[in-house]
C-alpha cells in the first residue's frame, strides 16, 4: 500500500502541463483526433482525469496547445523585432524570398508529419487570430514579406494570401495522403503511385472533346511530386509579389 502511495505520488509530481500536451500529441498521431478523450489521455499518462483537468481546462484548450507546440518546434527561429521596418533583405539570413519557402516548407512537413494538424491549423487560423498559433504563424511570414520591401499598405494582404495558399496546399495533401492511406497516416510511394496513376487513367477516359486539357496533362498529374508543386506555387505568388511591389516601390 505505501508503495503505491508512493508511486501516486511520483506520477503527480512529474505530470505538468507539458507532459500532458506531449501526451496528446502522441495519441493524435497515432490514433488522430477522434481518439483524443480525457479517458485515453488518463490511460495514456496513468492518471487520473482530475489530474489531467487540474493543468488543462477542457479538449478545445488540449487541442489548441497541441497544435502550437508542434508549430513552435517546427517553424525556424526568426531574430527579434527592433527599430523600424528594415528595407528589402534586412533582418533576413539570407533572401527574404528563401525565408517564405522555409517557413512554408516548415509548415508542409509538420502537416505531413502531423495529419490532425491541418485541420486545427486551418480553425485556429480563422476562428482564433488572437491566439497563439495564427500571431507566430502570421509573423513568421510577415516579417519575410516586410523585407521584400512590399508596400506597408499591402503587408496584411500579401501575408493573408501566402498563409491562406500555405494552409490550403499541405490541408489538401494531407486529406489526399489520408485518403490513400485508409485514414491510417502517410501512404507509401506505392500506394500513392497507384493512387495517382487510378486518377490519371479516369482523366484520360474522359470525352476529349469535352476534356481536352485534361487530356493534356493526365501524365503530368501522374508524375507530379507533391512537395515540389507546394513550393512552385510559392514561387508563383513570390513572383506575383514581386512584379507588383517591386523594392524601388516600397513605402
Amino acid at each position: 500500500m505505501g508503495m503505491q502511495t508512493r508511486q501516486s505520488q511520483r506520477r503527480r509530481q512529474v505530470l505538468s502541463r507539458e507532459r500532458i500536451v506531449e501526451a496528446a500529441i502522441e495519441l493524435l498521431d497515432t490514433a488522430g483526433e477522434g481518439t483524443l478523450t480525457v479517458r485515453a489521455l488518463s490511460e495514456h499518462l496513468s492518471t487520473g482525469s482530475g489530474a489531467i483537468y487540474h493543468h488543462v481546462g477542457n479538449m478545445s484548450e488540449l487541442l489548441q496547445a497541441a497544435t502550437d507546440s508542434v508549430i513552435a518546434a517546427g517553424l525556424p527561429a526568426h531574430p527579434a523585432a527592433a527599430g523600424p521596418a528594415p528595407g528589402p533583405g534586412a533582418g533576413t539570413a539570407g533572401a527574404p524570398e528563401d525565408g517564405i519557402r522555409t517557413v512554408a516548407l516548415s509548415l508542409y512537413d509538420a502537416v505531413a508529419e502531423h495529419p490532425w494538424l491541418a485541420t486545427q491549423l486551418a480553425s485556429q487560423i480563422t476562428r482564433s487570430p488572437w491566439g497563439a498559433v495564427t500571431p507566430r504563424v502570421f509573423e513568421s511570414i510577415g516579417r519575410h514579406v516586410r523585407a521584400m520591401g512590399v508596400p506597408r499598405r499591402t503587408w496584411f494582404t500579401t501575408t493573408s494570401t501566402l498563409v491562406h495558399y500555405i494552409l490550403g496546399a499541405t490541408t489538401q495533401n494531407s486529406r489526399t495522403t489520408a485518403a490513400e492511406g485508409a485514414g491510417k497516416g502517410p501512404a507509401t510511394e506505392t500506394e500513392r503511385a497507384e493512387f495517382l496513376d487510378s486518377a490519371s487513367r479516369a482523366w484520360q477516359e474522359l470525352d476529349p472533346d469535352d476534356y481536352p486539357f485534361l487530356h493534356d496533362i493526365a501524365d503530368q498529374m501522374r508524375e507530379h511530386d507533391d512537395r515540389e508543386q507546394f513550393l512552385t506555387g510559392i514561387d508563383l505568388i513570390l513572383t506575383g509579389i514581386t512584379a507588383t511591389s517591386p523594392p524601388a516601390a516600397a513605402g
